[in-house]
């Protein structure tokens, strides 16, 4: 996880602009560089990193002798970066990942990013032709933003909040939209005009780059092949110089995942036990059931247990720090601020593996029981990949980042992704009153999990956290009541005509978030709820099917 900021064609003082660069440091607690351009004295490039590989010859802004025009500032992970390199015929001159993306660019252009196999943000600076291009990975896991105004000033960062203040022009600050990469010409005092985007990668596309897995891997047994590519995308996630751990809940996702890592942190030989770490209150459901995985793995494990004043406590700086008011995203992203903060003061490990994704993908929320068919769940799966860079990966991406941590998601990786949604839709669906059906019984006897952890029911980050008597989601609304007034909330609709909040905990939540950012309410396109039901409340524990299962 690193932190990127940089402006074009400023009108102002770039000195006093860069301020708004440290507002994005806690991304990248290791080292920053701030760099203007030679010869674009109105352009500078700022760059905090977090080193995970090539800690010696990593740093950005990055310039290599054989491309000496290209400046490159990226955060990410780009997975195929050795093998990239072999099938395009050009030489690596650092072991940092990153490095591909200059050699791709000068060879292929604005096609440049359908070749990598990773997670990204990326803005490439072409100072011989005067051309600016910003990129982000398919499902948007690694966090990225614009601004642009109609003068030719472009800003982008890493976070909204590193462009809030950059220029007095009125301007959108909007995410750079997932799986495109834009360009902008650029003209002699820097300014920028926009000239083309393009979608280099589509949710379950095939990956048009070569597959690292072996083609006779892939067969017509569909349980193996969800092992196979699982497996795959956990193995090249371990990938790093620093130590990685993981993140287990106990839920089927994030256990799959640790044993996968397990299995090939033994194959590799790495020279530290797995930590895992598990986070919960008194009676936390999720806490017992991690701790089951863990003595089956042999992992070095970590409970972390939190108050409900602690819960209450982080409200203010999980919304400062994710840039949200959506419920059910605060809601999970106090458990994970949390439980970053404890990895970073109190471990070594930082970079952590975790479950994201998969109910996105596997349709593993409970109210996927009532969808009227497979192509009308297809239909939702799908959306929500679409929209995950604003909710849970977003609060994966914040909540981890705050702290200096870099999370990687195996479940996202994109040939995975790509062979499940390309399986039939009805063999997706949940069956036999249990959802993920499919992703379990790929996995069913092969003892890499305990049996009724393979089959535990779905139970959501921020309900397992808590006991089942008192959830947590009742423990923030009781404090968000005190704080707010039935008379406040009967201006919710004057004060706050889009997304109006419907509860006291919304009215609260976005509070703090326009205290924050007052009047970028539109960052948030809607409030996640389930489908298909009489849902109040984006809790899972408020539904009759949960009280069913």
């Amino acid at each position: 996880m690193c932190g990127i900021w940089a402006v074009f064609g400023s009108e102002e003082d770039v000195s006093m602009q860069c301020k708004m660069f440290h507002k994005v440091a806690h991304r990248g607690p290791d080292a920053f560089r701030i760099e203007n351009i030679n010869h674009f004295p109105n352009c500078c490039l700022g760059f905090h990193r977090l080193a995970i590989v090539d800690d010696v010859r990593g740093m950005q802004p990055m310039r290599l002798y054989t491309h000496p025009h290209i400046w490159m500032i990226y955060n990410g992970e780009i997975y195929n970066y050795k093998s990239v390199a072999n099938q395009h015929g050009f030489h690596l001159t650092t072991d940092c990942d990153g490095e591909p993306i200059i050699h791709l660019y000068a060879k292929y252009g604005f096609d440049f990013p359908a070749h990598l196999d990773g997670v990204f943000a990326f803005c490439l600076f072409d100072t011989a032709n005067r051309k600016v291009f910003i990129g982000r990975d398919t499902f948007g896991v690694r966090s990225y933003f614009k601004l642009v105004t109609d003068s030719g000033f472009l800003a982008v960062c890493s976070e909204a909040k590193g462009l809030i203040g950059v220029s007095d022009k009125p301007a959108d600050i909007v995410p750079v939209a997932p799986g495109t990469v834009e360009q902008y010409d650029l003209d002699n005092n820097g300014r920028a005009t926009f000239r083309e985007v393009k979608q280099f990668h589509f949710i379950g596309d095939t990956p048009l780059y070569k597959t690292p897995v072996p083609p006779d891997s892939i067969g017509s047994d569909v349980s193996k092949n969800i092992r196979v590519l699982l497996d795959a995308a956990v193995k090249k996630r371990l990938m790093a110089d620093r130590r990685i751990g993981c993140l287990l809940s106990g839920g089927l996702d994030s256990s799959l995942v640790t044993a996968l890592m397990v299995k090939n942190a033994k194959e590799q030989k790495l020279s530290y036990p797995i930590q895992t770490f598990s986070v919960g209150m008194e009676g936390s459901t999720d806490i017992i059931a991690a701790r089951k995985v863990a003595r089956h793995l042999d992992t070095e494990h970590h409970e972390i247990s939190f108050t409900c004043q602690e819960a209450c406590n982080a409200i203010d700086e999980v919304i400062r720090h994710t840039e949200t008011y959506d419920i059910t995203t605060i809601r999970s992203s106090i458990c994970l601020y949390l439980l970053s903060k404890y990895i970073s003061e109190k471990t070594d490990t930082v970079v952590i593996l975790s479950g994201e994704g998969s109910d996105e993908l596997a349709q593993g929320y409970i109210y996927f029981h009532k969808a009227p068919s497979p192509e009308a769940a297809d239909e939702e799966s799908r959306r929500l990949l679409k929209d995950l860079h604003v909710y849970d990966v977003l609060r994966a991406d914040r909540a981890t980042a705050a702290w200096g941590l870099e999370l990687r998601v195996p479940f996202l990786d994109h040939q995975f992704t790509s062979y499940y949604l390309s399986l039939p839709a009805e063999d997706r669906v949940p069956r036999k009153g249990m959802e993920k059906y499919l992703l379990r019984s790929a996995f069913d006897g092969m003892n890499l999990l305990p049996k009724d952890i393979l089959w535990r029911p779905k139970e959501a980050f921020s309900d397992g956290v808590s006991p089942v008597k008192r959830p947590l989601f009742e423990v923030v609304q009781d404090f968000c009541g005190e704080q707010v007034s039935d008379e406040q909330l009967e201006q919710s609709a004057s004060l706050f005509p889009f997304n109006t909040p419907r509860t006291k905990e919304a009215f609260y939540y976005r509070q703090v978030f326009e205290k924050y950012y007052p009047s970028k309410a539109a960052w948030i396109p809607y409030m996640w709820m389930p489908r298909w039901t009489d849902a109040t409340d984006p809790s899972a524990r408020t539904l009759c099917l949960y009280t069913e299962k």
